[in-house]
C-alpha cells in the first residue's frame, strides 16, 4: 500500500484516491471531476494506457506520447458543471501546473457505456 499523497492534490493517499482508478483493473471514477483528477495523475505517472482508456472513442488519438521531461507540480480545480453521479455530461475547468508554466483547460466529459470519458478541452 502506498501512503504518499495523491498527485491530484486531494488530501487522500494515492491508493485511496486516483490509485484505485489507474491500471488495467482500475475501477471507473464515479464523477467527471474524479476522472479529471485520475487523468492528471496519469500524466504525472506517464500512464498512457489510462489516458487512452478514458478518452472518448470519437476524439481519442490512435497513439499518445508524453514528454518525459515534463514535471507536473499540482492540479487546481477552477470550476465544475454537472458531471455528478447521475449526470451524463460534465465540465471541469482546471489549471495543471508544471515546471514550465500552466495548462489551463475547460474539459468536457461524457459517459460511454456508463463510464466517464474525456471528450475534449478548450
Amino acid at each position: 500500500m502506498t501512503t504518499r499523497r495523491c498527485p491530484c492534490g486531494s488530501s487522500e493517499t494515492f491508493d485511496a484516491c486516483c490509485g484505485r482508478y489507474l491500471g488495467p483493473d482500475g475501477s471507473a471514477p464515479p464523477t467527471a471531476e474524479a476522472l479529471m483528477r485520475s487523468r492528471y495523475t496519469a500524466f504525472v505517472r506517464h500512464d498512457v494506457d489510462h489516458l487512452l482508456r478514458t478518452w472518448h472513442p470519437d476524439t481519442r488519438p490512435a497513439t499518445l506520447e508524453l514528454d518525459p521531461d515534463t514535471r507536473w507540480r499540482g492540479l487546481e480545480i477552477v470550476d465544475r458543471v454537472a458531471g455528478g453521479l447521475f449526470d451524463t455530461e460534465g465540465v471541469v475547468e482546471f489549471r495543471a501546473h508544471h515546471r514550465d508554466g500552466v495548462q489551463h483547460e475547460r474539459s468536457r466529459f461524457g459517459r460511454v457505456d456508463g463510464r466517464w470519458v474525456y471528450r475534449d478541452g478548450r
